[in-house]
């Protein structure tokens, strides 16, 4: 049965509370995050809300008996550390093995001439991995509220916000039709190969590496005569994609000639997910032929741009670099202690649609004093629905300005605020470095989550900068009169 933490009946084992942190300045990212950490572990209001967040999802109808698992504190150390270093989960294994201060936060660090407790891989891997993005949102609320209880110096201090959104990218490599009709051919022909492994007397598929060779060698030949130039260029790609259809309509037919035994579950399984890749190869055939051999320009609501991550949107922010991001719009709001407050992963939304449910929500938990925008947010409904509840609303109005909007936007705290707008560039730049440039998670549900996580080790980062400030302030009288003395 797994347990909130469990060191105090471990020989030889560091304590949690007396986890050293350093005041130091240049520390970098780890530190700041162990000293928010340690303070959670130590504040019982915060400890007993984290734990019980952790509990209902983990813990919740699982019996009392059974083998121990990984300690809750642990899963959620080690969840923060890996995105508050952007690192893979090769490096997190290292860090929660060989790293002292982080293994003494979770409880695991042991004194000299004491065994050492290790951790395997796939224990770090799967357990991370039961957060999901529900409960991460709830972790990020009460790590939000433990944030502006280090921050504030009065508890009424009202909140100056600022909201702005940024692309995630998820782990896809740029669609084509082509490469596209390879990625559904090639996962078809892997599933038939497991068939093989199973089934070895299964018949007529004998030359099935020959079919791996010849069609990723005519997709490299449809992309080479697309990016080549010179005369006759359009020919070329018609030739080089007849040869490729041809092909891949040839294994399509293979495919649904063949008669795979169905005798237990995991048959159905594969049979299920082939027949989901034969859809794939059927769809980006068609687009093929209607794009190149009939000129026909493809709707973008019929366009799928991965086989793998389905949500994938294509984005297009009118930047000139880059002008195209593969992934999902997240729209986060800071605070003017750059704490972010909110987040939410934009499903095929614009900017504008994104004012009401993220004021609805704000505006009931928190005393706002201040709120900018850009201006993708302007719409009338949106000003009018935050003068409802704000005292300055900063967005600027999209396109020509009538006199009553020139003057006001003509102030100078409109101004003001509008200038200061643009340090959330800045936490989103951030965040970019905390791991949300690329999501390397597949998986909807996994996006989300690294999203979420992302955040909470951002906010984390951030406290812990504060507490060490704290601290140093705290320790330079006592310096001054030792040096004194």
């Amino acid at each position: 049965m797994r347990k909130r933490f469990d060191q105090q009946f471990v020989l030889g084992r560091l304590l949690i509370n007396e986890t050293p942190i350093t005041t130091g300045k240049r520390g970098g990212a780890l530190p700041k995050l162990t000293a928010a950490l340690k303070e959670i572990y130590i504040t019982p209001k915060w400890n007993e809300r984290v734990f019980e967040i952790l509990e209902e999802k983990i813990l919740k109808g699982k019996k009392q008996t059974g083998r121990p698992g990984m300690d809750l504190w642990q899963v959620f150390v080690l969840s923060q550390v890996r995105l508050c270093q952007n690192i893979s989960y090769d490096d997190l294994y290292h860090i929660a093995n060989y790293d002292s201060l982080i293994r003494q936060l979770m409880g695991v660090e042991s004194g000299f001439g004491y065994e050492k407790y290790k951790f395997e891989y796939q224990n770090i891997f799967d357990n991370v991995s039961l957060l999901d993005d529900e409960t991460v949102r709830k972790l990020n609320h009460v790590i939000v509220e433990f944030g502006h209880e280090v921050f504030k110096k009065k508890e009424v201090e009202a909140l100056c916000l600022k909201t702005d959104s940024f692309v995630v990218e998820s782990n896809v490599h740029f669609p084509t039709d082509y490469n596209l009709i390879w990625d559904s051919a090639r996962k078809s022909l892997d599933i038939v190969d497991k068939f093989l492994e199973k089934y070895s007397w299964i018949p007529d598929w004998r030359k099935k590496a020959e079919w791996y060779r010849q069609l990723k060698n005519l997709m490299r030949a449809v992309g080479k005569a697309s990016s080549s130039g010179g005369k006759g260029k359009e020919e070329r790609i018609k030739r080089a994609a007849k040869h490729y259809l041809t092909k891949a309509r040839a294994l399509q037919e293979k495919l649904l000639d063949s008669r795979f035994p169905m005798i237990d579950e995991m048959d159905a399984l594969l049979i299920t997910i082939l027949i989901r890749y034969m859809d794939f190869l059927d769809k980006f055939i068609d687009q093929l032929d209607r794009r190149v051999l009939q000129g026909e320009k493809i709707p973008h609501e019929e366009k799928v741009f991965s086989i793998f991550e389905e949500y994938t949107e294509w984005i297009n922010k009118g930047k000139s670099h880059p002008n195209v991001e593969l992934g999902k719009m997240l729209v986060i709001t800071t605070d003017q202690y750059n704490l972010i407050v909110d987040y939410r992963i934009m499903e095929h939304q614009s900017d504008s649609e994104m004012v009401r449910p993220i004021a609805e929500e704000l505006t009931s938990q928190y005393n706002i004093l201040s709120w900018s925008f850009d201006k993708g947010y302007w719409h009338k409904d949106n000003k009018a629905l935050l003068e409802e509840h704000v005292e300055k609303v900063v967005i600027p109005k999209k396109g020509k300005r009538n006199k009553q909007e020139q003057e006001e936007e003509s102030q100078r705290q409109f101004k003001l605020l509008r200038n200061k707008h643009s340090a959330v560039e800045s936490n989103i730049n951030e965040l970019e470095h905390r791991g949300l440039d690329r999501c390397p998670d597949r998986g909807h549900g996994h996006f989300k989550r690294y999203v979420g996580l992302a955040v909470s080790a951002y906010n984390l980062r951030r406290i812990g900068q504060e507490l060490m400030e704290i601290q140093r302030k705290q320790e330079l009288p006592e310096k001054e009169l030792r040096a004194a003395a």
